[in-house]
């Protein structure tokens, strides 16, 4: 697959309009959001495009992505939104509308499968079998062709997904359980950024 890939430095120009519906990853420098940094938001239409914006580590200034995230007219599709969502509260200081998270949906409606890993995904509803070697390559500096090409790979599948697993929940009578579901991920996240990391259902 031919992707149009384009790298933003610290924001999304003025120019660029999206749909109602995108699709957005990020990377970090690790998994510890009080010691590694928000390094790349990417974000595509679901046309084979990605746009992947390199953030500035020291002012994090970015109103065109800032906008566009906080949007309650645009749907945004995340895998594992929980990870990401919690580390743009943390490095762009604002809360993302409007959430979709198919990591989520597809532990509520594969629950024919314990495999629910975004390469998982892309296997099973796009026949592709995409390597994640790059997932713990250094993402905080100038990026090679491979990288961007791994980000990319995060979010142009994801529209596809979504759709299949969104066919799932509806079939299965499970699209009421996912939408109350996400409805706490912005509680979980604010769980998150308290330290609170454990299971507060259990005993």
């Amino acid at each position: 697959m031919d992707l149009d890939i384009k790298l933003h430095k610290e924001d999304l120009p003025d120019q660029i309009h999206f749909s109602d519906n995108i699709a957005i990853d990020c990377e970090f420098m690790g998994l510890n959001v009080e010691r590694d940094r928000l390094c790349l938001v990417q974000i595509s239409s679901g046309n084979n495009d990605a746009h992947i914006i390199q953030l500035n580590k020291d002012k994090y200034n970015a109103p065109n992505l800032k906008k566009l995230l906080v949007d309650e007219k645009i749907n945004k599709i995340f895998h594992y939104a929980r990870a990401d969502l919690l580390f743009i509260k943390k490095y762009l200081n604002i809360n993302v509308n409007k959430i979709a998270c198919t990591k989520i949906m597809s532990k509520i409606a594969r629950s024919y499968s314990d495999k629910h890993g975004l390469k998982d995904l892309i296997k099973e509803f796009m026949s592709i079998d995409v390597s994640k070697q790059l997932q713990t390559s250094d993402f905080g500096g100038d990026l090679s062709k491979k990288q961007l090409q791994y980000c990319a790979n995060d979010v142009v599948y994801l529209h596809k997904i979504y759709e299949g697993l969104y066919k799932i929940l509806i079939r299965e009578n499970r699209l009421d359980l996912y939408n109350k579901t996400i409805k706490f991920l912005p509680t979980r996240v604010e769980l998150d950024f308290a330290s609170f990391k454990e299971d507060i259902w259990s005993h």
